[in-house]
């Protein structure tokens, strides 16, 4: 009991912990939902290599997670830790990167290069600052309820993280009047659910200006949060050796640390069961926007719908905490993760009715909340079930959380590139005041029927994964022994 005392995180602790997660999803939600539209309508880039620097910037970002990893568990212990020094170092330049995406140069034929090159730049930067941010949690604390506890504190944040992004970014260029345009193959012979606006392309050079002011003051604001949040957690949060380390010493190469955590089944059957649960949110949310506006005909409610879902969230996390606590966390798979499925198979067979969206919107809020917080809670003891299998091999918390963070970022590209070709072989046109029925009918199965196929699939596969709630009390007592 003492022991355990001892490792107890006070709140504050916890807090401090959870602000580290909100530069990661800020920066990820203003670039995911507006950095496609800036590259067209205010850098005024040729969609196809805008499709290249959004293509290229996720694989990136892909790349880069492994590599982070390697480096991290080749990274020696310092004053401040091991994956500290990564945060502290890595913030400076990753908010000089992102103020950079967001500004025009003055070059007429460089752009493309512009872009792409601080978009690779920014995602390898705070990639260095997640993946030691992530592994972090195996080095907070040795009690899994103290780990799952700081988990759900971490996710309330971050699922704020994408509310504040959101809201800064839309709250600072809201005034930025995107118009649709009109085009007369469809005049008059398209049934789309959305009314026919009227045609405007003023575009003058002062309205451009002050749209591009807009986006460099957005990104002012969102870096000075990045730095505030890894000025807290690096101050609040003790990185702790002995908290994840046991009894052996002996340093194991990164590549065949590698080889042992991929024949690891465990974590080799809660990866595959996320990554599908994983693609059918992200389909969900790649196309939520496009949905909301041609096929259900609310233009103007799309981001007040967007709050519903994250306000949900938030407010739900304690719930699912609550629940995988009492219930266990294979138990909170299915059914938080299930929740969604009545309500997304409401929306596409029903007409078009904004209370029932709004409903939908919070039913899926609260399966978007459990999908946030249970791989994170999940993951810690995988990793204490590998540490009781090779109680010689350490040091790879960095492995098993940047690889299941490339494999997410993996599902985000692919889910981003199904949506693509799917809506160009449907006939999409771009910024349309209305599109064909095939590009709804698209819609609907991109919304609806794909995520439900995908998450009863991902459900499927949490059948095989071996670590329940009774699993977890034996680990608990033998890595004690261990320790």
């Amino acid at each position: 009991r003492l022991q355990e005392s001892r490792e107890r995180l006070s709140v504050c602790s916890k807090l401090c912990y959870a602000v580290g997660g909100a530069p990661y999803q800020i920066t990820g939600c203003a670039i995911g939902f507006f950095l496609q539209i800036y590259l067209l309508d205010v850098a005024q880039l040729d969609p196809f290599y805008a499709s290249i620097i959004l293509f290229v910037g996720r694989a990136w970002d892909a790349v880069t997670d492994p590599m982070v990893g390697f480096f991290i568990s080749k990274t020696p212990w310092t004053r401040l830790g091991r994956l500290i020094p990564w945060i502290i170092f890595s913030t400076p330049f990753a908010v000089i990167s992102y103020f950079l995406i967001w500004f025009v140069p003055d070059i007429s034929s460089g752009q493309v290069m512009w872009y792409l090159i601080f978009y690779c730049i920014f995602q390898t930067l705070v990639t260095c600052f997640h993946v030691p941010y992530s592994a972090l949690t195996m080095f907070i604390s040795r009690e899994q309820s103290e780990r799952d506890s700081a988990t759900a504190y971490r996710m309330t944040v971050e699922v704020l993280g994408t509310v504040l992004g959101t809201a800064i970014q839309g709250q600072i260029v809201g005034k930025v009047d995107t118009p649709c345009i009109e085009s007369p193959v469809f005049i008059g012979k398209t049934n789309s659910s959305v009314a026919m606006e009227e045609l405007n392309m003023t575009h003058d050079t002062g309205s451009l200006t002050d749209t591009r002011n807009a986006y460099m003051i957005a990104a002012g604001v969102i870096g000075g949060l990045y730095i505030l949040c890894a000025v807290i957690l690096s101050v609040g949060v003790r990185e702790k050796r002995e908290s994840s380390e046991l009894q052996s010493d002996e340093p194991v190469s990164f590549f065949r640390g590698l080889k042992l955590v991929m024949n690891h089944g465990a974590y080799i059957k809660l990866i595959a069961g996320f990554l599908f649960t994983s693609l059918a949110f992200m389909l969900l949310e790649g196309n939520f926007a496009l949905f909301c506006t041609y096929t259900l005909g609310f233009r103007n409610e799309f981001q007040n719908i967007l709050l519903a879902i994250m306000l949900s969230a938030t407010l739900t996390i304690p719930l699912w905490q609550w629940f995988l606590t009492r219930f266990g966390k294979k138990t909170a798979v299915y059914v938080g993760i299930s929740s969604a499925i009545p309500f997304l198979i409401m929306v596409a067979v029903l007409d078009s009715n904004l209370i029932v969206t709004y409903i939908v919107a919070v039913a899926a809020g609260i399966s978007v909340a459990a999908a946030f917080l249970l791989p994170w809670s999940m993951l810690p003891d995988v990793v204490d079930d590998f540490k009781l299998q090779h109680p010689d091999s350490h040091g790879h918390e960095a492995i098993f959380f940047s690889f299941y963070v490339f494999f997410t970022k993996f599902t985000s590209g692919v889910s981003l590139g199904i949506s693509t070709l799917s809506l160009d072989f449907a006939g999409y046109q771009t910024r349309g005041c209305s599109q064909p029925k095939a590009v709804n009918f698209t819609l609907k199965m991109l919304v609806s029927a794909v995520p439900v196929v995908l998450i009863l699939l991902g459900l499927l596969l949490f059948k095989l994964y071996p670590i329940d709630e009774e699993k977890r009390r034996k680990n608990k007592k033998a890595l004690q022994d261990l320790r």
